[in-house]
């Protein structure tokens, strides 16, 4: 590790990243960058998570690994039992784990390590969780070939000192980036898969946001993107009845040209058929609004009388319905401009208009009765 005088530079150069209006996967990168500086390592796996169901939503790596690297580490994750696995980090609420602590000094007693990390030369692994208010918004691997030293405790004490200002990052950074003015297919996508991740058949609204996938993550086709891999594991993990597994195999995504995708897996009559059906949706506002409360930290009457607002009701109106004073509305009402930065009832809804809606506006949405983006199911 650098000297503690360098060390704390960069530390500050990153939280002032973090801190910053940057796009999600320009973060993930920026950080690593500056991360290396400080602790050394040969591969990188960076990845940002829907926090409702802690599924993969995106990867930045450094040093490509072998794509058999991708499906034993989701097999780790998901169908066994491991030392520092991520979901184990966040129940423990311990932001950083290092493998050759955790196992001490036994890298072997790892099935992680035996079968993955042995083969391609790795010898330690540490392993970090982005949690702000018990939310989840990202994870990072950090691995060192076997020439190289193990990770020490002054390593993992400055990843969990930077953890939170990252997770604050990965939250705001969905707040960030361009929104295409591209049409969206009007349809689901769906893609059928075997179990070994062998595609069937797709659609092609499927084969629209699976290219979009494979373009934000660099990948060049030969592979399924990080979230339909994810969501696969976590359905053969359901299906098991392994830990987590009560959390849904689905996941919430803004893709490359701004929208967002709500991506979920499902068994087609599993007596009789041993193919996965993946289906890819615009995300609906019901799906979003928990999402949206928690990017913008709110409560959940914040949250719920913010999506008053969003209808156009007064404030006596929503004191009524919510059975509660005008004045408390009001209170409610500051605490909500603070956080979304906004000044009036106005800028709140335009604000959260073009940050999440425009996409459907420009792509030619339909509009209900109600003035609200037509969101049923197509016949």
């Amino acid at each position: 590790m650098k000297t503690r005088a360098s060390a704390e530079i960069v530390k500050q150069d990153m939280i002032r990243l973090c801190h910053s209006t940057v796009d999600a996967h320009t973060l993930r990168f920026e950080l690593l960058q500056r991360l290396r500086l400080v602790i050394p390592f040969d591969y990188a796996y960076f990845s940002t998570t829907d926090p409702a169901t802690q599924l993969n939503t995106g990867s930045v790596v450094f040093e490509e690994p072998p794509a058999w690297m991708l499906s034993l580490f989701l097999e780790n994750e998901f169908l066994q039992e491991d030392f520092i696995k991520f979901g184990t980090l966040l129940r423990r609420r311990q932001a950083v784990g290092v493998l050759s602590m955790a196992t001490r000094n036994e890298l072997d007693r790892s099935q992680r390590y035996r079968d993955m990390l042995t083969p391609l030369a790795i010898g330690d692994e540490l392993r970090a969780i982005f949690v702000t208010q018990s939310t989840c918004w990202g994870t990072l691997c950090l691995h060192r070939g076997r020439a190289r030293s193990g990770y020490d405790p002054a390593d993992a004490a400055f990843v969990a000192q930077i953890a939170p200002h990252v997770a604050d990052g990965l939250r705001k950074s969905l707040l960030w980036g361009n929104v295409s003015l591209e049409a969206a297919p009007d349809a689901p996508g769906v893609l059928m898969l075997t179990d070994d991740l062998s595609t069937v058949s797709m659609t092609p609204a499927a084969e629209h946001w699976l290219a979009q996938l494979q373009e934000a993550e660099g990948e060049n086709g030969k592979m399924l993107p990080i979230p339909v891999r994810s969501i696969v594991a976590r359905l053969l993990a359901l299906e098991n009845g392994l830990r987590d597994a009560h959390l849904s195999p689905k996941c919430r995504l803004r893709t490359r040209s701004g929208q967002w995708l709500v991506i979920h897996a499902s068994r087609l009559n599993r007596e009789d058929s041993q193919q996965i059906a993946v289906i890819f949706e615009l995300a609906r506002p019901s799906e979003m609004a928990p999402l949206m409360m928690q990017v913008y930290q709110l409560t959940r009457r914040e949250g719920e009388i913010a999506q008053c607002v969003l209808q156009g009701w007064s404030t006596t109106e929503i004191a009524s319905r919510l059975h509660i004073s005008a004045n408390t509305v009001q209170d409610h009402l500051k605490a909500i401009f603070d956080k979304v930065g906004a000044g009036s009832r106005g800028e709140l809804a335009a604000r959260i208009f073009a940050q999440h809606y425009q996409a459907r506006f420009v792509a030619g949405a339909a509009l209900d009765a109600y003035g609200q983006f037509d969101t049923s199911d197509p016949s």
